[in-house]
């Protein structure tokens, strides 16, 4: 494996869990998402992408534009452009789920976060 694939690989830690990127092409994103029990991630926005995620282990509540969907593995749920969202990892194990982007941008700075539990509210670099 070279080194740029490499680097691609490499875990990107926060405060609720940690990413890895499995696949970054101009028109999609892939990343292998883990969130710790009792975490969630921010409830969050996207001007540029939508997010389909596929539950591959643990048990999750999603909150979608104020309704909340509990996932278990095998599951999936769509994200539309726009959408308000979050995950909580609600069981006792590791949560841990693929997201794909698709859109026209899916850098880090197309995250508005209107809620965080980790003081990250419009914060685009965490």
């Amino acid at each position: 494996m070279n080194e740029t694939i490499e680097k691609k690989r490499e875990q990107d830690h926060r405060p609720w869990g940690f990413y890895i990127v499995l696949s970054d092409e101009p028109d999609h994103k892939v990343k292998r998402i883990v969130v710790y029990p009792g975490k969630r991630l921010s409830l969050q926005r996207h001007r540029h992408r939508s997010e389909h995620w596929h539950i591959v282990n643990g048990e999750a509540l999603v909150s979608l534009d104020n309704k909340d969907i509990p996932l278990r593995k095998g599951m999936s749920i769509d994200v539309p452009v726009g959408a308000a969202h979050r995950i909580k990892n609600t069981g006792t194990n590791n949560l841990v789920f693929i997201e794909v982007q698709q859109g026209d941008y899916f850098g880090e700075d197309d995250i508005e976060r209107l809620e965080d539990d980790f003081g990250r509210v419009n914060r685009k670099d965490v």
